[in-house]
């Protein structure tokens, strides 16, 4: 995935770990390298690539060696991160979160973060200033969150968003072109990233807020997907709730959260199972859980909460009790 990114943007390659560390710190984000084990010989196996790009930076990173970094807090900027190999833990203050091959995730300004590298954990890594998503946000909607905007810990499959996979490789092949000058191509290209990030992660600018705003009618039938979450929710339901047209309820979804109504509701019941399974009184169980949500076949279950959160929903429910 992405094997080629940035090969014409090679900083160092057979380096120490120490010494990409200190480069990332000052050009992607302020961190500290630790080894997790003090008394082995480091090889010199940690590579580096890295551009700007109309104003953001883009990376590809491999320390090469069984590393945590701790980012104490990341300056006005947004890291989207995404692992092309191997595996990184995100340990927040109240929640780990594990991502594997082609998982991608959102890190917000102000963030307390340890973060803990397998030894053949590669990551390209989006470095996004605060100030052009606020832009981009205030472009969409019309207004940016007071207390500003701040992205969920949503884990996102790229192979399950093949559209936004294609555009951030055609951005990583413009960023890789040194011979001509294509300084002119590159702003649109990272506009529609930042709007892409904005659609593919929920967060706080209120992507309901807006629909309520413009489409009164599909706020309602947000209002009862979230009453009846545990029911067995068809699209025909939804457009007879609504008085629409089939048709009418798919646009509605693509338009406010480009994804279908399917998706958006297996979506919203993993959510709330979620929410259940951390905050149980100590008698549910997997299984039980699982079944009251709709959901019969335990195995894909599993695999999908798995991609939307990092772990299992046996791992969720251990860490509440």
């Amino acid at each position: 995935m992405f094997s080629n990114a940035l090969s014409n943007a090679v900083i160092f390659d057979g380096a120490h770990p120490l010494e990409v560390s200190e480069y990332v710190d000052k050009h992607v984000g302020h961190h500290k390298l630790e080894f997790n084990d003090l008394h082995c010989s480091r090889r010199p196996e940690s590579r580096l690539r890295y551009r700007d790009f109309a104003g953001i930076g883009l990376s590809s990173l491999s320390y090469g060696d069984d590393v945590h970094v701790r980012c104490p807090d990341l300056q006005n900027i947004y890291h989207f991160q995404v692992v092309t190999r191997g595996e990184c833990r995100w340990f927040f203050r109240d929640e780990r979160l594990k991502l594997t091959r082609g998982q991608a995730l959102m890190m917000n300004p102000g963030e307390q973060i340890d973060l803990a590298y397998s030894d053949d954990c590669e990551k390209i890594i989006v470095k996004v200033p605060e100030a052009l998503v606020k832009e981009v946000c205030r472009e969409q909607s019309g207004r940016v969150p007071a207390a500003g905007l701040r992205f969920e810990r949503k884990i996102i499959q790229l192979e399950q968003s093949l559209g936004f996979m294609r555009l951030l490789d055609a951005l990583l092949l413009e960023a890789n072109e040194t011979e001509l000058d294509l300084s002119h191509l590159q702003l649109p290209y990272r506009d529609i990233l930042i709007r892409k990030l904005l659609q593919q992660f929920d967060s706080n600018a209120g992507a309901s807020e807006e629909a309520h705003l413009h489409d009164r009618g599909f706020s309602r039938l947000l209002a009862h997907i979230d009453a009846h979450i545990r029911d067995d929710i068809g699209v025909e339901d939804l457009a007879q709730m609504g008085n629409v047209s089939v048709r009418t309820v798919y646009n509605l979804f693509a338009k406010y959260f480009n994804v279908t109504p399917k998706l958006y509701i297996k979506q919203a019941k993993l959510k709330s199972l979620r929410e259940e399974l951390r905050h149980n009184n100590g008698h549910c169980n997997v299984t039980g859980v699982a079944l009251d949500y709709g959901f019969t076949h335990l195995g894909r279950f599993s695999s999908d909460y798995r991609k939307m959160f990092g772990e299992l929903p046996s791992e969720t429910l251990k860490r509440a009790r």
